[in-house]
């Protein structure tokens, strides 16, 4: 199931993101050819040298179009859809004003991404959702199971590194 956003002119957004790093190795080819068609990816391979995150997100992008995902770079501008962070109401309203056609709100729960770090728990992060006026994704510790009781708190969608990657 997907989410029909007005600024995108009657576009689909996907419901299932999958957030990629380097820590996936192998297991990122293995995670897109489990996602559902129509699913979101966003490519964040920050840390890998210029010439092999190109030809990563090469390989990502064929298997993509195979498989009819939408792949956004995280981090680069003027992309559709335009997708924001949200750690906080500021940074929601923020991503509002800036034109986001998403926010990804997080971290909901604990990750191994980012171990120990504080997280927002389900309801803060539904308050920070709230405040951004746009259809927001849940982040950080998510799993189909806790999208359940996100989409109840008003949440679009939920995306995961862990939670779509193969162990």
């Amino acid at each position: 199931m997907a989410v029909r956003h007005p600024s995108l002119a009657s576009k689909t957004l996907p419901t299932l993101w999958l957030m990629t790093d380097e820590r996936m190795g192998a297991g990122l080819w293995a995670a897109l050819e489990r996602l559902p068609r129509g699913s979101g990816i966003v490519f964040r391979h920050f840390a890998s040298p210029a010439a092999e995150r190109a030809a990563i997100f090469a390989r990502l992008s064929r298997i993509a179009r195979r498989r009819r995902l939408i792949v956004v770079r995280g981090g680069a501008k003027g992309q559709t859809p335009h997708i924001h962070p949200a750690h906080s109401v500021r940074e929601a309203v923020a991503a509002r004003r800036a034109g986001a056609d998403l926010v990804l709100v997080s971290p909901v729960y604990p990750t191994r991404t980012h171990p120990g770090a504080p997280t927002l728990g389900p309801l803060r992060a539904a308050m920070i959702a709230r405040a951004a006026g746009v259809p927001a994704i849940a982040l950080g510790g998510m799993t189909a199971a806790r999208f359940k009781r996100m989409r109840a708190l008003g949440f679009a969608g939920w995306a995961a590194i862990d939670g779509l990657t193969p162990a």
